[in-house]
């Protein structure tokens, strides 16, 4: 049987007067291939289901056509609230700022990511994607977060974005707020950290290092 795979991509398209985002394009497309190539079904999903917004500032000129092509695969996304984890073997979260607005707070992402923790199933992100963490508590109520050690997006990089003032909150600050255990490495280096079955990366650079470690796990 092969090996099923949840990829969970925001629905939110605007950071502030005018300025857009969405899904940071090699993130997701990244994860999405190296996932095929090991022959596992994929199912695309969102807070809203159908077509995903591209940041557009993760499209230029140097973008390999692979990377682009792959954004078809967002054209058609399922709603989340059609998904549960049965079936499922991981969920994995990609970035872009999107993520920071309607993750968090989504009612049903967050029964999802309890499901898979609980369920002994695997839960990844990389850059903004571990936002959907800060919401997601275990069945006893505590932050699924708390006392792990995880790593995303760091408040030094969001500076370099100059994107800060306009967030719902820093995303690294915030999880240290719940009791994670945040490892950061050197601006927009490559870096994951694994704490059981979280598995979390820290920058566009570490999408690659969060799916080989998934598959790792999956076999």
């Amino acid at each position: 049987m092969a090996k099923k795979v949840l990829i969970v991509v925001t629905s939110h398209a605007e950071i502030h007067e005018g300025k857009t985002t969405g899904v940071w394009l090699s993130e997701f497309a990244e994860a999405y291939m190296e996932f095929r190539k090991k022959g596992y079904d994929i199912t695309v999903t969102s807070p809203l289901g159908g077509k995903a917004p591209v940041d557009p500032g993760s499209v230029g000129p140097d973008t390999p056509e692979e990377i682009l092509d792959a954004a078809k695969y967002l054209e058609n996304t399922v709603n989340l609230s059609e998904v549960t984890c049965e079936g499922f073997d991981a969920i994995f979260l990609p970035g872009g700022h999107g993520a920071m607005y309607d993750l968090p707070k989504h009612p049903k992402l967050q029964e999802l990511l309890r499901d898979f923790y609980a369920g002994n199933k695997i839960v990844a992100a990389v850059c903004h994607g571990p936002a959907a963490l800060v919401g997601a508590a275990l069945s006893n109520g505590l932050p699924l977060v708390a006392g792990k050690r995880v790593n995303a997006f760091t408040d030094r990089e969001e500076a370099e974005t100059t994107l800060a003032p306009h967030l719902p909150f820093l995303l690294e600050s915030r999880l240290r707020d719940l009791g994670a255990i945040f490892v950061a490495a050197p601006n927009w280096s490559s870096h994951h950290e694994e704490d059981g079955n979280l598995i979390t990366g820290q920058n566009p650079q570490s999408t690659l290092a969060v799916t080989q470690a998934v598959i790792a796990k999956l076999g």
